[in-house]
């Protein structure tokens, strides 16, 4: 378990978000993302991510260039906010990567709750943190930096904690269902499968 000391709100600058994917998705684990409702603030550490590399990665929605409606938003800048609907029951919430135009993200997969008291599995997979976190597609295009919602500095994680591994649910995306582009803490109760 992280230790779940509160930390001052600050959110990263937007600069942090326009880099490599997937050396954003391994920095984002042990930071807290943090949405605000109301007056009320629920926050967590994030403790596993995948990263999306974009029209060279088949289990990317934007492989091949693909542009729509639904894929827009990952075309903006870096540190960009992109929600899909997906199996029409979960939200999935996603941190755009990169400069404009370069249409990669990370998918926020699994959280540890500030409140020991709650249950970790509550947060343990991208559609539960999303429910748990009120989060729809209202928050489609935000900027991580808005006063709804914001990443800010959590846990330092060290190199040798992190796991590489490969996604889940792409059987679809011949090789690149191979690739170790999922990123969780070692074995953190939080993480949504077994690595």
């Amino acid at each position: 378990m992280l230790d779940s000391t509160p930390v001052a709100k600050k959110a990263l600058p937007l600069k942090f978000y326009r880099r490599k994917t997937e050396t954003v998705a391994r920095e984002l684990l042990g930071l807290k993302l943090c949405v605000m409702h109301g007056q009320n603030i629920t926050a967590g550490y994030i403790v596993e991510t995948e990263a999306y590399l974009g029209e060279t990665d088949r289990a990317c929605h934007t492989f091949g260039g693909r542009k729509t409606a639904r894929t827009e938003p990952m075309f903006l800048s870096g540190g960009h906010v992109y929600v899909y609907f997906i199996y029409g029951l979960f939200h999935c919430l996603n941190v755009v990567t990169e400069k404009e135009n370069v249409p990669e993200a990370v998918l926020i997969r699994a959280l540890q709750p500030l409140n020991p008291k709650d249950d970790i599995k509550r947060y343990s997979g991208p559609g539960k943190l999303c429910r748990e976190l009120k989060i729809d597609k209202s928050y489609n295009r935000l900027t991580f930096d808005c006063p709804k919602i914001w990443i800010e500095k959590g846990i330092t994680v060290k190199a040798n904690d992190i796991i590489a591994s490969p996604r889940i649910g792409i059987a679809s995306a011949q090789d690149a269902v191979f690739w170790p582009l999922r990123f969780s803490i070692k074995n953190h109760p939080s993480i949504s499968k077994k690595v």
